[in-house]
């Protein structure tokens, strides 16, 4: 079944930063451009908010969390309507979304309108459903006493999101942060803030009140910091790099504890054994790296592959990058767009040359595709060895490294040797091996047989430098909440 045209110069309705339901200026009065990643040109200019509208930001976001406002005292149940009306309205306006996103990000309009509208608007959804559902226990304790506990929300949570999934990066921050009954202060990423704003003009729409969402363009540096060093901001969410979580985790632990959840990088782990359906393990390696322009925290970027069938599983890889089409998104059958920004393209090339550098054999790719935007050529590795920047450095691009396994043990050893554990994959028939290894692999997310299989059902999240806390899921909801125990003398107790 075909899907409508995309609106291929989406108007730009939204430039401003979004305080309170309003629309204004930045304070300073400075902008920034936006580009579009396939022409390397400016889309329109966007208010650069900073330290001083985080002020205002926060400030709108308290008076909304405060007792006795319309936020606080609202039935829970009429939250989850209120969120059920978004995903609504972002149904109805899933074409204009959906092309806003190819235009500022890049990715083709057919995975913006198919997979991230279906994601985004389904994490909606489902934590609607969950808002009314949220709640505590009694707990029978020795003594003539009535214990309880209530699930209560944070209060004000700063979120700065990426701009690999900007729409639904951003639901899986709002979507239990809003469920909860939290407000939020939120920064999109400065390469694609377009759709987040227009999310933010639909919430008004759907009847959130004043202050329980607040969108703030600018830059990490800037309005980022000002978010994670906030007094009165009690809970940051960053999703993003490594290096930069390490920054919001300082900044959160030196100005008052906020809590914090990170969802960080990744160089994952694929494992193909011998005995796997090799059809299906070929591509789905290939959509696990290749998907997104490469642009996954979750990417299957460290592919290995038993003995016995490296040499067929790299001979049906490198004919299958081949095949891979590279061109405008907007195009239909088009599965690559450009990569977002000139920053990433450069630093893709320097890894490139790495791999060459260090004694991998170059299969195909590895230069620039066409000579405008920041698009570059399917690229495949093999005789990758451990030691290479390739095999240990996320490339967040369109480069597959196949390395060379013997035995079980081995690979597990090897798949675990890595300061990342977001997620990895095991592609076997043995049900038995498949069991064992994921146990043995120290990654939040593990996929038989299959690969970028997100739900908003599941959690995910990582081990070790890949982050802390689980987003999405029953799970994602603990990030959200405080546990409080309310324990009362009484009179006699009875069971």
């Amino acid at each position: 079944m075909g899907i409508p045209d995309p609106i291929r110069k989406p108007e730009i309705k939204y430039t401003q930063i979004f305080i309170n339901n309003e629309w204004r200026d930045s304070i300073s009065g400075k902008t920034f451009p936006t580009l579009d990643p396939c022409t390397e040109e400016v889309i329109c200019q966007v208010q650069e908010g900073d330290k001083a509208d985080v002020e205002v930001a926060v400030k709108a976001a308290r008076e909304a969390f405060k007792l006795n406002s319309t936020w606080r005292t609202m039935d829970a149940s009429d939250r989850g309507r209120l969120m059920y009306k978004l995903a609504d309205l972002m149904e109805r306006d899933r074409v204009y979304l959906a092309s806003l996103e190819t235009l500022d990000n890049g990715k083709t309009y057919a995975d913006s309108y198919n997979i991230d509208l279906s994601l985004t608007i389904a994490c909606y959804r489902y934590y609607a459903g969950y808002a009314d559902k949220i709640h505590g226990k009694v707990i029978p304790i020795t003594g003539d006493y009535f214990s309880y506990t209530r699930h209560e929300p944070i209060g004000v949570c700063g979120q700065i999101i990426p701009w690999n999934f900007p729409l639904l990066m951003q639901a899986w921050k709002l979507g239990p942060a809003l469920c909860t009954g939290n407000c939020v202060v939120m920064k999109p990423a400065e390469q694609t803030p377009l759709t987040a704003l227009y999310v933010a003009a639909l919430t008004k729409e759907a009847g959130f009140p004043p202050g329980v969402i607040n969108m703030l363009p600018g830059y990490g540096p800037t309005a980022g910091a000002a978010i994670t060093e906030h007094l009165d901001v009690d809970k940051v969410a960053f999703t993003g790099s490594t290096e930069v979580g390490q920054i919001v985790m300082k900044a959160a632990a030196s100005s008052n504890l906020k809590r914090v959840t990170l969802e960080l990088g990744g160089k994952s782990p694929n494992i193909v054994f011998a005995d796997a359906d090799l059809d299906n393990a070929v591509e789905k390696s290939h959509f696990g790296l290749f998907f997104n322009q490469g642009q996954c925290c979750c990417a299957g970027s460290r592919i290995f592959v038993q003995e016995s069938i490296y040499d067929e599983f790299v001979k049906r890889s490198v004919a299958r990058a081949q095949r891979r089409k590279v061109g405008s998104p907007w195009e239909s059958g088009v599965e690559q767009g450009p990569q977002i920004d000139k920053g990433q393209f450069e630093k893709i090339q320097a890894l490139i040359k790495s791999g060459e550098d260090e004694g991998a054999k170059l299969m195909c790719g590895g230069a620039r595709h066409g000579d405008k935007g920041y698009f570059i050529q399917p690229t495949v590795f093999v005789d990758v060895q451990d030691h290479m920047r390739i095999a240990r450095e996320e490339i967040f691009g369109p480069v597959q490294q196949i390395l060379k396994f013997k035995t079980v043990d081995e690979v597990v050893d090897r798949a675990n040797e890595s300061i990342y554990g977001l997620a990895a994959s095991i592609f076997t028939t043995d049900l038995d091996k498949s069991i064992v290894v994921a146990q043995n692999l120290r990654a939040g997310t593990i996929w038989i047989n299959d690969y970028d299989k997100l739900s908003a059902m599941t959690p995910f999240g990582g081990y070790k430098m890949s982050g802390q806390g689980r987003e999405l899921g029953e799970y994602g909801l603990e990030a959200y909440t405080e546990i409080k125990c309310v324990t009362t003398k009484i009179s006699k107790k009875n069971s």
